[in-house]
């Protein structure tokens, strides 16, 4: 939930507001961190327009619950102003209230608990970027990753899922703002083929092959592999979630940490904490170089060279006619291809005529009409009857011949008929 702070606020929008923050502490009391781990708040950057410092605790008390409210809001912007400063310059720092009035562009409630008189709440402020970065004196540009397929897989009854079906991981990570990490998320709907092409057989695959036609289908360099595995104390009953951060096809792990809700339906809930987590294990490993892309993700083998060749060596001045006929024609025929011994014998056919120099299949099309690319050495109207000479039907097009194959006996030269004798000329020597 997110508000825009007030500098005044009045009784019936602080009780509209009370109900919605009531509605968030049932959601997430009960969600707390392993043993063992730590929760301190944390600054993001915000690369759309905002810094977030989320994870600020406020327990404030007034006359009435509208000024405990606002309090807690202004005690928690000045808080999170500080933990901001730390973060990018190294030291604390303070501004007046009016001062953090302009620079806050909203108020994340994470949760709340209001009384009468008293005020008690996790909340994250959002600041302007351009603003705050100019006041704090550091660059507001920041680095970003190369672009990241993420794919988020979750285990549960022993059955991994990721976008054969829509799953409640998969929506967390829709929900999650992406735009307040340096990570370059790249996100699927999961409609179309996205279902086919990441499952998790594909997770679990490592040739680097087929992950590159993915990530080019997708406009990626890399891939993460954000996992949850859920444990159900019964149905209904409290939830313990182990969150794994992965990268690559190698699955390279990064961290990993449990959470844990006392009812069911804080589910979601607990996956967007858990998504929210799993981000700041991204960041931290692409502030610590770890998250570099594998060099034959964006292998493309290399054109052969000669090795002592120079500049210009390779060159052929075509409109020199001498050394036009040295480099050949290129034709495209297309011919008839029931079966794959068609192809075969049709390129074998065409390799027979004096000189093609090359003929190479480039579309097959079984049960259709195949395209061939051919190198020949001449003119088209040389290679069409080269082919008819060889019992082919030919048509020809502009830089296109289509050939098929005549009826048996249709390519047998016709026999000349014996000459007629002239009167009088039987039996004559």
């Amino acid at each position: 939930m997110m508000f825009r702070p007030l500098p005044r606020l009045s009784l019936a929008l602080a009780l509209v507001l009370a109900g919605a923050g009531g509605a968030v502490l049932a959601q997430n009391s009960a969600i707390g961190p392993a043993p063992g781990s730590s929760s301190a708040p944390a600054a993001s950057p915000d690369i759309g327009g905002s810094f977030e410092v989320g994870g600020v605790d406020v327990d404030v008390s007034a006359k009435t619950a509208d000024a405990a409210r606002l309090g807690g809001w202004r005690l928690a912007q000045r808080k999170a102003w500080n933990l901001l400063a730390q973060r990018l310059t190294g030291k604390g720092g303070s501004l007046s209230d009016s001062a953090l009035d302009g620079l806050v562009t909203g108020i994340v409630v994470e949760n709340e608990n209001i009384g009468p008189t008293r005020y008690v709440a996790r909340l994250g402020v959002l600041f302007d970027r351009s603003r705050s970065a100019g006041l704090l004196g550091v660059a507001a540009q920041y680095r970003r990753s190369a672009p990241m397929l993420v794919v988020p897989v979750a285990w549960s009854g022993g059955v991994g899922r990721t976008f054969e079906r829509t799953n409640p991981w998969a929506e967390a990570w829709t929900r999650f703002r992406t735009s307040e990490s340096p990570i370059d998320y790249v996100r699927v709907n999961g409609t179309g083929p996205d279902g086919l092409l990441l499952n998790v057989g594909q997770v679990n695959r490592r040739g680097r092959g087929w992950w590159r036609r993915i990530l080019d289908q997708y406009g990626a360099s890399d891939i993460l592999e954000p996992e949850v595995r859920l444990r159900r104390e019964w149905p209904g009953g409290p939830i313990v979630a182990t969150f794994i951060a992965s990268h690559g096809p190698d699955h390279q792990r990064l961290g990993q940490f449990s959470l844990r809700v006392n009812s069911g339906d804080a589910l979601d809930t607990l996956l967007d904490a858990g998504a929210r987590r799993l981000d700041q294990i991204y960041q931290q490993a692409f502030a610590a170089g770890q998250l570099h892309t594998d060099a034959f993700l964006g292998f493309r083998p290399p054109k052969e060279e000669t090795a002592d060749a120079t500049p210009g060596d390779n060159i052929v001045d075509i409109n020199d006619e001498s050394t036009a006929a040295a480099v050949g024609n290129q034709v495209s025929v297309q011919f008839d291809t029931p079966s794959g011994a068609a192809v075969n014998a049709a390129e074998a056919a065409l390799r027979g005529i004096p000189g093609v120099r090359n003929a190479t299949t480039t579309s097959l099309a079984l049960g259709g009409v195949s395209v061939m690319r051919v190198s020949f050495d001449g003119d088209l109207a040389t290679l069409s009857s080269a082919l008819e000479a060889r019992g082919w039907q030919v048509q020809e097009g502009q830089g296109v011949l289509r050939i098929r194959r005549n009826a048996p006996g249709a390519n047998a030269a016709p026999q000349q008929p014996p000459p007629t004798p002239a009167p009088g000329d039987q039996g004559g020597g």
